[in-house]
């Protein structure tokens, strides 16, 4: 899956069919308002989209593999190079939402960024800081007075569709396509994809969004009609599997559709993250370091690219090497894997018996650590609010979502073998459907990261012939992710409509409903269109 970003100057490259008469109409009034903001016409618009996550979730920043796709919903930069050669102007087709703003780029250390600032544009500061990272090396500027690579300004008008809060990572879609336009405005044309991707994770920690990197991956990656296996170990890696379609017959009442339903709850990544998605960042990797002191290994856990540089895989690489002399998950053929993440789970329900949490004392006396050392090592480049740390929990979550990726991608497999144990194509979607429905009790009742609202959508959708769903994302709010034969899709809106939307929102419209539930498929990730092609094809 490595190779170039895209760049292309059709816009059928850009999306689906279905989607281009809407898209072109956006997409006009996008490069007219760059017109009328700048007084000249922009050269390229830099494209990435948002994603969903089939199954897989809270466990790309334990290093363990995921498998999203993305979504017709993205985030657009208009672009063309400013005529003050070291000025970004940026703008908005919502202004009045998102501000007009602008900025000198320093000619000598890196773009600053306020994380405590709720500025919309802290996003694309961290697309560009990233970008200059790696142009200072592809550059390679050795001068001492030029250790930073200054970039070329610019003039950007962004658009985006991906609902911010909504659980579909609109703020991996913009950081994406702000490293590409940088990229891309400062000579790059030949944007290596892996480079994009790993730019864009680091970049998001920057504004406070401690990411595993599943996110940035979907967003460039992903290919059309396909989904992603996503890797991170030995290194990020991408594979693109097929999800089952129609029954074998041919049956179009009987195809696979990806539903996903708004809930209308918000939850910023970047404001709740202390007591929600940080938080189990921090747990997570506290519980790798825990299991690591009470199961007696003698083997340092190795750094990684963990978010703070070890993760629960690393825990799971070392003990099987050092307790059973096997080789690392990734180095063992599928039974075995899925023996060691079951044996792991076993283990959590073993040793870290305290349901009820642990505290910074109890945690810091069992790594032999003071209490003031364990706050520098592990809550001080994550900050994070909370008296107790669910160890037991998390840990639960992250192995056994691990063992249902590996079942499904199991599941998936096209070969002969496969195909005779898991029956037609639509039982092999009402398979994944269950898997995924197990992901959601384990959000619900281990990671405690869905909502009331989140749990009313999934219940509905069950008893109106979904196959199964979850909250996709980061959770406390944002979306739903269903898998629904396309004979239930009417059923299930006309369900959601009546029983959920028209009761907590009786105000919202047709427009805003039709917004609220889409049908989607999955996806192209990042490109750059050049504007010459512009006019549809």
């Amino acid at each position: 899956m490595s190779g170039v970003v895209p760049t292309t100057s059709s816009f059928s490259e850009v999306y689906p069919q279905d989607a281009i008469p809407a898209q072109e109409k956006r997409w006009g009034n996008l490069l007219s308002h760059f017109e009328k903001e700048y007084g000249r016409k922009a050269e390229y618009v830099s494209r990435s989209p948002g994603r969903v996550n089939i199954i897989g979730e809270h466990i790309d920043y334990s290093l363990y593999e995921c498998l999203p796709m993305a979504i017709t919903a993205d985030v657009c930069l208009a672009f063309c190079l400013s005529p003050s050669n070291n000025k970004i102007r940026i703008a908005n087709t919502n202004p009045a939402k998102f501000p007009t703003g602008e900025f000198d780029i320093p000619s000598e250390k890196e773009i600053p960024i306020d994380a405590e600032a709720h500025d919309w544009s802290n996003y694309f500061k961290s697309g560009l800081r990233g970008a200059a990272e790696l142009l200072q090396k592809k550059k390679k500027t050795d001068a001492r007075s030029a250790a930073y690579y200054q970039p070329v300004g610019m003039d950007i008008v962004v658009d985006g569709t991906v609902p911010a809060g909504g659980g579909l990572s609109s703020s991996a879609a913009f950081v994406c396509a702000s490293a590409l336009a940088v990229m891309k405005a400062n000579g790059e044309d030949r944007v290596d994809k892996r480079e994009l991707v790993e730019v864009a994770i680091v970049s998001e920690r920057a504004v406070g969004v401690n990411s595993g990197g599943m996110d940035q991956s979907a967003s460039v990656f992903s290919l059309k009609d396909s989904g992603l296996c996503i890797s991170f170990v030995p290194k990020l890696s991408a594979q693109p599997v097929t999800f089952p379609t129609a029954a074998p017959d041919g049956n179009k009442d009987r195809e696979l559709v990806f539903l996903i339903a708004q809930s209308f709850v918000t939850s910023n990544k970047r404001v709740t993250g202390p007591i929600h998605y940080n938080l189990r960042v921090v747990e997570c990797t506290l519980a790798a370091h825990y299991l690591a002191r009470i199961l007696r290994l003698t083997t340092p856990l190795p750094s990684d690219a963990g978010p703070l540089g070890s993760s629960l895989r690393g825990l799971h690489d070392t003990y099987f090497s050092e307790k059973e002399n096997t080789g690392p998950g990734n180095r063992v053929d599928g039974s075995t894997y899925a023996a060691q993440l079951e044996k792991l789970s076993q283990l959590v329900e073993d040793y870290l018996v305290q349901d009820e949490g642990y505290t910074r004392e109890d945690i810091a006396k069992t790594l032999g650590i003071s209490v003031d050392e364990l706050n520098s090592k592990y809550t001080t480049k994550v900050p994070v609010r909370a008296e107790r740390f669910k160890l037991r929990q998390r840990a639960l979550h992250v192995f056994t979502e691990a063992l249902r990726v590996q079942r499904v991608m199991a599941l998936l497999q096209d070969d002969a073998q496969q195909q005779q144990t898991a029956g037609t194509e639509n039982t092999r979607a009402a398979d994944l459907g269950m898997l995924v429905t197990e992901t959601q009790n384990s959000l619900r009742e281990s990671y405690e990261c869905s909502c009331p609202e989140l749990d009313q959508l999934c219940e509905i959708a069950l008893k109106n012939g979904a196959w199964g769903g979850r909250v996709t994302g980061a959770g406390w709010g944002g979306c739903s992710v269903h898998l629904v034969p396309a004979e239930s899709v009417e059923r299930m809106k006309d369900a959601w409509r009546r029983e959920y939307f028209a009761v907590k929102f009786p105000e919202m419209g047709e427009e805003e409903l039709a917004e609220a539930i889409v049908a989607t498929k999955p996806g192209n990730g990042s490109l750059v269109y050049e504007t010459k092609g512009w006019g549809g094809d």
